[in-house]
C-alpha cells in the first residue's frame, strides 16, 4: 500500500454509515493486509447493511404508514362527497299540502280570474273574507312550476302577516286572498304578469326565479287581526 492509499482509504471510513448506503466503500485494499482490510470491510459494510437496511425500513414504514393513513383518510373524505352526491333525497320541507292533498286537487276544478289568476280551493274556510287594507296573518308556500320551493312562512315558524290590497305583497297572492275566507287554503297559479316583474335570485337551496315568470302559491288564511278586533 502506498503512502497515498492510507489517507483515502481513512477518509472513506470516517464518512457516515449511512452515506456509502446501498454501494462498495471507494477503496480496494492493494498490500500485504488485503486479509485484514477484507476483514474490516465486511465489518463496515456489514454495519452499513444493517443501518441501510434500518433506514430503509423506517422509511418505507413512514410511507407505507402515510399512503395509508392517506388512503383511508382520502377514501372517508371521497366517500363522504359521493354520499353528498349519490342522488339521496333533498331535504323534505314542511307543505301546506301535502301527497293525499295533491290527488285530491286533481279533481278541483280551476277558477280563472279576468285578470289571469287561477287558483284551487284545498279547503274553504268558515271565517270572513278581509277587507281591502286590513292586515291579514296567512302561511304561505311558494313554489316554481316544478315544485321546487323557493320561499315559505313554515320555514320562518310564523305566519306572514301584511295589508292585503296595499301592494305590500305581489299582485297575484294580493288578489288571491281577497276572496278566501279566514281558515281556508287555496292554490294559486300566478301569471308572470302578477308575480316577479324582476324576478329574485337563486340562493343556497332556493331556485332561481327568473323575471315575470308564473309561480305557484299555496296560501293559508290564518286569521285576520284588525277585524277580529273591531267584530269584539
Amino acid at each position: 500500500m502506498t503512502s497515498l492509499d492510507m489517507p483515502t482509504m481513512a477518509s472513506s471510513l470516517l464518512l457516515p454509515l449511512g452515506s456509502t448506503c446501498g454501494r462498495s466503500p471507494s477503496f480496494t485494499p492493494q498490500s500485504i493486509l488485503v486479509d485484514k482490510l477484507r476483514r474490516l470491510v465486511v465489518k463496515v459494510k456489514s454495519s452499513e447493511t444493517r443501518e441501510c437496511t434500518t433506514a430503509m425500513f423506517n422509511a418505507n414504514s413512514r410511507r407505507d404508514f402515510l399512503g395509508l393513513a392517506l388512503g383511508v383518510s382520502g377514501g372517508l373524505f371521497m366517500g363522504s362527497l359521493d354520499a353528498n352526491g349519490a342522488g339521496l333525497p333533498p331535504e323534505e320541507k314542511p307543505k301546506l299540502c301535502d301527497d293525499t292533498c295533491e290527488k285530491e286537487l286533481e279533481n278541483v276544478p280551476t277558477v280563472t280570474t279576468g285578470s289571469g289568476l287561477q287558483y284551487k280551493d284545498i279547503k274553504v274556510g268558515q271565517g270572513p273574507s278581509p277587507p281591502i287594507g286590513f292586515q291579514v296573518a296567512a302561511n304561505y308556500v311558494a313554489m316554481v312550476p316544478s315544485g321546487q320551493i323557493f320561499d315559505s312562512s313554515l320555514e320562518k315558524g310564523q305566519p306572514y302577516i301584511f295589508r292585503v290590497g296595499s301592494g305590500q305583497v305581489i299582485q297575484g297572492l294580493d288578489e288571491g286572498i281577497l276572496s278566501m275566507k279566514v281558515g281556508g287554503k287555496r292554490r294559486l297559479y300566478i301569471p308572470g304578469s302578477l308575480a316577479f316583474p324582476k324576478g329574485l335570485t337563486s340562493a343556497p337551496g332556493r331556485p332561481r326565479v327568473a323575471p315575470s315568470s308564473p309561480v305557484i302559491f299555496d296560501v293559508s288564511l290564518e286569521y285576520i287581526p284588525g277585524l277580529e278586533v273591531d267584530e269584539e
